[in-house]
């Protein structure tokens, strides 16, 4: 059988989840790098693969997908390995809610509005634009908030079993802890904090650290 095939920039957060959820499966993969910022690049031959120009894209023995949710929950439904997904339907539901809340509120807050902003401008020498942290941090506290409300008791999100929530997650926090205000509003959520110190040790977060 093929390999699969990531499309995308490691950098990205949602190409991470993705390579992240294959380490977890074990199945070895090639990653095609795609830098959707150059120019021309989304309008290109990736068209073909995504025609709204996100990343990442996979394909499989033929078969393609995009919309990362898509790809891990094919990834892990479709190869072998530990489970990423709970078997009963609430638990599921509640692992689908985690990935929502990041997907709808967490990845735009904590990493665009956030650490683009007060870690990733002002290393290129671009202003910071106050008003958007601002306006931002009232989400992030909900968001953070809502995160440790869901998590439970156990290691990971949804307890004993690592899941596609806390790979959906992980790469967020990767970015969102570089910024200076991750520290305060992580202060208050320690076991939030704790289940960061373990995915940092994952070997799968390992695995996929961005090289550029």
């Amino acid at each position: 059988m093929a390999r699969p095939v990531v499309h995308g920039a490691d950098y990205s957060v949602y190409v991470r989840i993705v390579r992240m959820a294959l380490a977890e499966k074990g199945v070895a993969y090639d990653l095609v790098p795609v830098d959707i910022f150059a120019e021309g690049e989304a309008a290109g031959a990736y068209a073909a693969l995504n025609p709204f120009g996100k990343i990442p894209a996979f394909e499989h023995d033929g078969f393609r997908l995009y919309e990362t949710a898509a790809i891990t929950r094919y990834v892990d439904e479709g190869f072998d390995g530990p489970a990423l997904q709970p078997a009963s339907p609430r638990e599921r539901a509640a692992m689908n809610q985690i990935v929502g809340i990041v997907d709808s509120y967490a990845y735009r807050t904590l990493v665009w509005d956030i650490y683009v902003e007060t870690v990733s401008k002002p290393k290129d020498g671009r202003p910071t634009d106050a008003a958007r942290v601002a306006a931002a941090l009232p989400v992030a506290r909900t968001c953070l908030a809502e995160l440790a409300r869901l998590k439970r008791p156990g290691d990971w999100l949804l307890g004993d079993d690592l899941t596609l929530a806390d790979i959906h997650l992980a790469p967020v926090f990767a970015y969102f802890t570089k910024a200076p205000a991750a520290a305060g509003l992580l202060g208050g959520h320690p076991a939030l904090a704790d289940w960061w110190t373990r995915m940092q040790a994952r070997p799968s977060f390992i695995a996929t650290e961005p090289t550029s």
